[in-house]
């Protein structure tokens, strides 16, 4: 215990803790969080709670390793791109929220759990150009999210758009309005029919979403060109399956490709994208759409990171968990959220597993947490149990769609509850706060229509003055 305690003082990085002589069950610990979402920001927020004591004496100690210095609240992101909600109050500073807890801004490369270390590149590494870090732990949790699952689809990786980050739904808000102004100054028919269609592929929340709020933007936005109407932009959901939003139910999926066609945006059910070479969307169904928008939104894929671990993964690369959400097989090692493969005890059918959604994300953190302070108390673990309560989707202002507990609601009322439902769940009152504040002003006021492209390239104008060459795409444009 003296050496974990002595190695807790003395920074993080290459410390050597002696595996032999490290109680089954310490009181003092290091906890490892990778990942900084919504399980590794709620875990560590619960622990740091439940911890409070020990973490004031020293004896225990929560690291959080996460790429980027805050936590995306994705259930914002269409609202942000279509300019209803600030960027900046789509995420949230896990200095701020996570005070008792190390932040490191970095990436886990490797776990090797049977020796209890990880090898981590951070900023620093970078820039010195240094070997990977290594850091030992005691406990393990492993919420690193998933990333995009981009198929190998020719033009794809050149021209594709995806929507998972606030950077990329701040991009795409100002693609849109970009296309909207090379449309209107120029001459040329083909370039014009290119720049006001928009193909977005993937019939889930993310894809259904941005495509209901961008395009009520567009449109909104039209009225200030004089030459471009909503009914010049072509507007295109393009979906694998026979169904779109299927957590909502086949009845809500229904009444959603109604009122999407009723807004004049064509969706195609049971078609792919088979290429987007030289910005034309070729579709299985023989369609082809000149157009240098396509949004992928389809679907997602377990982390890299889990495939460099030793811990044990299912068919689908997740980790195997149990309803304590231990990884299976192993001790001093946690998962939940995308990364984790959770057995729903709440279904009757067997081998059931928790859906990789928000909903069951907080909740799994929550419970996460509880159970690493009851296993270093030596207390008995927690089962996570929740059935699912349903789900709400926006399509717009003032449009949406909603099964929750049974009831189904569409237009005004499902919008509002999702509005509501997802300001109780933002994550500090502070972020509360001022996300009702900028709804009430947009209420109150008109839209924002600006299109900030040129941050992406925020040295571009200084450069040109300093006598270098213009840059390809000054203003972000794909």
């Amino acid at each position: 215990m003296d050496k974990i305690k002595s190695a807790l003082r003395h920074g993080w990085v290459n410390t050597a803790i002696s595996r032999g002589t490290t109680p089954e069950r310490p009181n003092g610990a290091r906890i490892l969080i990778v990942g900084g979402g919504y399980v590794g920001m709620y875990t560590a927020l619960r622990l740091q709670r439940k911890l409070k004591a020990e973490l004031k004496r020293g004896d225990v100690e929560i690291v959080v390793v996460t790429p980027d210095p805050y936590m995306t609240y994705q259930p914002f992101l269409p609202e942000a791109a279509a300019g209803n909600i600030s960027p900046r109050h789509v995420v949230v500073p896990l200095r701020r929220v996570l005070d008792q807890c190390k932040i490191v801004i970095g990436e886990a490369q490797s776990i090797d759990h049977a020796k209890r270390t990880a090898t981590l590149t951070t900023l620093a590494t970078l820039e010195e150009g240094a070997e990977p870090e290594q850091i030992s732990y005691d406990q393990l949790v492993l919420a690193p999210g998933s990333v995009s699952r981009v198929l190998p689809i020719p033009g794809l990786a050149d021209h594709g758009i995806g929507f998972k980050t606030v950077e990329e739904a701040i991009g795409l808000r100002n693609h849109v309005i970009e296309q909207m102004d090379i449309a209107s100054s120029t001459r040329d028919p083909a370039i014009r029919d290119a720049a006001l269609t928009f193909v977005f592929v993937g019939g889930g929340f993310a894809g259904v979403e941005a495509l209901g709020e961008l395009e009520d933007m567009a449109r909104y936005t039209a009225r200030y060109y004089h030459n471009v109407k909503p009914e010049d932009m072509k507007w295109i959901l393009v979906e694998a399956s026979n169904r779109i939003l299927p957590e909502v139910g086949e009845e809500m999926g229904k009444y959603t490709v109604t009122e999407l066609r009723r807004r004049n945006i064509d969706v195609r059910l049971e078609t792919r994208l088979e290429s987007c070479v030289d910005r034309v969307a070729v579709l299985s169904d023989g369609a082809r759409f000149p157009t240098r928008t396509v949004v992928w939104t389809a679907g997602v894929k377990p982390h890299p990171i889990l495939a460099a671990t030793d811990l044990p993964l299912n068919e689908r690369g997740r980790l195997k968990c149990t309803a304590e959400l231990t990884v299976e097989g192993v001790t001093h090692a946690w998962a939940a959220g995308d990364a984790a493969a959770v057995p729903d005890v709440t279904s009757k059918t067997p081998g059931s597993e928790t859906a990789p959604n928000a909903q069951h994300a907080v909740r799994q953190a929550r419970t996460l947490g509880d159970n690493i302070v009851h296993f270093l108390r030596g207390e008995p673990l927690e089962t996570y149990s929740h059935a699912y309560a349903g789900s709400v989707a926006s399509l717009g202002l003032h449009k949406g769609v909603a099964h929750v507990y049974g009831r189904k609601l569409k237009g005004y009322s499902a919008w509002f509850m999702h509005r509501t439902y997802h300001l109780s769940r933002v994550p500090t009152f502070n972020r509360k706060a001022r996300v009702m504040a900028e709804w009430t002003l947009a209420g109150l006021f008109k839209r924002e229509i600006v299109s900030l492209g040129s941050l992406e390239h925020p040295r571009a104008e200084f450069e040109l003055a300093a006598g270098g060459k213009p840059p390809k795409d000054p203003k972000g444009s794909s």
